[in-house]
C-alpha cells in the first residue's frame, strides 16, 4: 500500500509519458494551443512589468511616444512583451466559441431535448470548474505565509493563521459572487480579476444558446450581431461582446461545414481569396493588439504615434478604450489561427498543446510564484525597488548576484537569465496543479451533477394541464 502511494505521488510530481505514440488531435486543438500561448503571454507581461516597474508607462505606451523608442514597444512586436491584455480578449473569444460548439451543433441538428440536457450540465458545472482551482491555490498560498514564513512585499499577513483563514474566506466568498458590485479583485492574487467576468460571459453564452435555439440560422446570426453591438456601443460590456463574438464565429464555422444549409453568400464568394484576406486580417489584428494601455481615454490615445485616427473609432459606451481595440484584435487572431497553415501547425505543436493543457493553472500560479520566488531572484540579480517599502525578507536578497542589464529593454541579460529558473519552475507547478487540482475539479463537478440527477426510471413526468373552463380577464 505504501509503495502504491509513493508511486502515485511520484507520478503526480514527476510524470512519465504513458502514450505509445502521437495522440489524435481534436478538430479544435488549435484553440487549446492558442489559449496556452496566450497564457504564456500573460506570464511574460507580468514578469516584464514586475522587473521594469519604473518603466511601466514606457512599456504600456506606443512606439515613439514622448520620444521613447524601444523594441519592446514597436508595432507588432509589442504583443510579445505586453500581450497580456490581448491574451484576456483571446481567452474570452475562445471560451465563447468552445462553450457553444456542442449546443450549436445540437441546434443545427434539431436535437432540442439533448440541447437542454447539455446546457443544464454545462451551466451546473461551470462555477465549480472556475472557482474550485482558484479557491485551492489561494488557500495554499496564504497558508504558506504562516506555515513556512515565506512573505512577499505586497502581502500584509494577519497575526495568526486563524485570522488569515477567516480573511481569506470573507474575500473569497465575496469574490465568488459574480453579481456583486464594487471591488473586482482578490488581494491574495490580483491577477484573477478576469475569472468572475469569465463566469458572467459563460452565462451570457448559455442564455444566448437557449434564447436562440428555435431561431432560423439567418435570424440567429443577426441576433448575435445585435448582441455584440449592444455590449460595445450601448453598454460597457466588452467581455460580453467577446463571448458572443466567439459564439458567432463558432456558428459560422458550423454553418460553413453544413451541406445545403444557410451560409452568407457574400462569404461564399470570398472563399477563393481567403488566404489573402486572413493574412491581412492577422497583420491588422496584431497591430491593433498592441494598443497603448497607459491611458483609458481616447483623447490621450491620439497622442501616441499611429493611433490618432484609430482613436476616433472608440464607442462612447466603452470606458476603457483599449478593450474596444482588443475586441477587434482578439477576434481577428482567433479567426486567423485555423486558416493560416503555419499558425495552425504552431498552435497544434506539442509545446503549445502542453501550454493549453496547463493554461488555467498557469494563469492561477504564475502570480504567487512571481511574488515569492521570482521577487527574490530578481532582487538578487539587481532588479531592486525602493527598499523603504519592502520587508526584510526581500531586502536581504538585494544584489547578491548582480547581472548586467545590457540589451534592449525587456530583453536584458539580467531579465532573461533568471527565467532559466523561473519559467521551468512555473510550468512544472502549473502541471502539478493541473493534475492535482484542475482536472479533479472538472471530475468533481461532473460527479456532483450526476448526484443531483434522479435515478433512471424515477424521472418525474410533466403534469397534465387541463384547458380552463372559462377565461379570466
Amino acid at each position: 500500500m505504501k509503495s502504491v502511494t509513493l508511486r502515485g505521488l511520484r507520478q503526480l510530481l514527476w510524470p512519465k509519458s504513458t502514450s505509445d505514440g502521437p495522440q489524435q488531435l481534436r478538430p479544435t486543438a488549435y484553440l487549446d494551443g492558442l489559449r496556452g500561448f496566450a497564457a504564456f503571454l500573460v506570464y511574460i507581461h507580468h514578469h516584464e512589468l514586475w522587473t521594469h516597474g519604473f518603466q511601466i508607462n514606457t512599456f504600456e505606451s506606443g512606439f515613439g511616444y514622448k520620444g521613447q523608442f524601444h523594441l519592446a514597444t514597436f508595432h507588432f512586436l509589442r504583443v510579445f512583451f505586453t500581450g497580456g491584455h490581448v491574451a484576456v480578449a483571446v481567452f474570452y473569444v475562445i471560451s465563447g466559441y468552445v462553450l457553444s460548439v456542442k449546443p450549436l451543433s445540437l441546434i443545427h441538428a434539431g436535437e432540442h431535448l439533448k440541447l437542454f440536457d447539455n446546457l443544464a450540465s454545462a451551466f451546473f458545472r461551470r462555477w465549480f470548474r472556475l472557482f474550485i482551482p482558484l479557491m485551492v491555490t489561494t488557500l495554499v498560498y496564504v497558508t504558506s505565509w504562516h506555515v513556512f514564513g515565506i512573505l512577499n512585499y505586497q502581502c500584509e499577513p494577519k497575526a495568526t493563521l486563524a485570522e488569515e483563514l477567516w480573511n481569506w474566506y470573507v474575500e473569497f466568498k465575496n469574490f465568488s459572487f459574480i453579481f456583486k458590485d464594487g471591488w473586482p479583485w482578490v488581494s491574495y492574487n490580483t491577477h484573477l480579476w478576469s475569472i468572475p467576468l469569465e463566469m458572467q460571459g459563460s452565462i451570457i453564452t448559455f442564455a444566448a444558446c437557449i434564447a436562440l435555439s428555435r431561431a432560423a440560422p439567418k435570424a440567429r446570426l443577426f441576433c448575435l450581431l445585435a448582441l455584440v453591438f449592444y455590449y460595445l456601443y450601448v453598454v460597457d460590456g466588452y467581455y460580453g461582446a467577446l463571448f458572443v463574438a466567439g459564439m458567432l464565429q463558432c456558428d459560422l464555422d458550423l454553418l460553413a461545414k453544413k451541406n445545403g444549409g444557410y451560409f452568407p453568400q457574400w462569404m461564399r464568394r470570398l472563399e477563393p481569396y481567403k488566404t489573402f484576406i486572413f493574412y491581412h486580417l492577422f497583420f491588422v489584428g496584431m497591430y491593433i493588439a498592441g494598443v497603448p494601455s497607459s491611458t483609458q481615454k481616447a483623447e490621450e490615445l491620439r497622442e501616441h504615434p499611429g493611433w490618432y485616427w484609430l482613436s476616433y473609432l472608440k464607442p462612447q459606451a466603452v470606458l476603457d478604450s483599449k478593450w474596444f481595440y482588443l475586441f477587434i484584435a482578439g477576434n481577428m487572431i482567433v479567426a486567423c489561427a485555423p486558416r493560416i497553415a503555419w499558425q495552425r501547425r504552431f498552435f497544434e505543436s506539442r509545446f503549445c498543446q502542453f501550454l493549453g493543457r496547463v493554461s488555467f493553472a498557469l494563469y492561477l500560479v504564475h502570480g504567487p510564484i512571481l511574488q515569492t520566488v521570482g521577487d527574490r531572484i530578481y532582487y538578487a540579480v539587481g532588479w531592486v525597488r525602493d527598499a523603504n517599502h519592502e520587508n526584510e525578507q526581500i531586502v536581504r536578497w538585494a544584489n547578491l548576484m548582480p547581472l548586467p542589464k545590457t540589451g534592449p529593454m525587456g530583453l536584458e541579460l539580467g531579465f532573461l537569465l533568471p527565467n532559466i529558473i523561473l519559467l521551468p519552475l512555473t510550468l512544472w507547478v502549473a502541471d502539478v496543479v493541473t493534475r492535482a487540482v484542475d482536472e479533479p475539479a472538472v471530475r468533481f463537478a461532473a460527479w456532483l451533477y450526476k448526484q443531483v440527477q434522479p435515478e433512471r426510471g424515477t424521472e418525474q413526468q410533466p403534469p397534465i394541464v387541463l384547458a380552463p373552463l372559462m377565461r379570466v380577464e
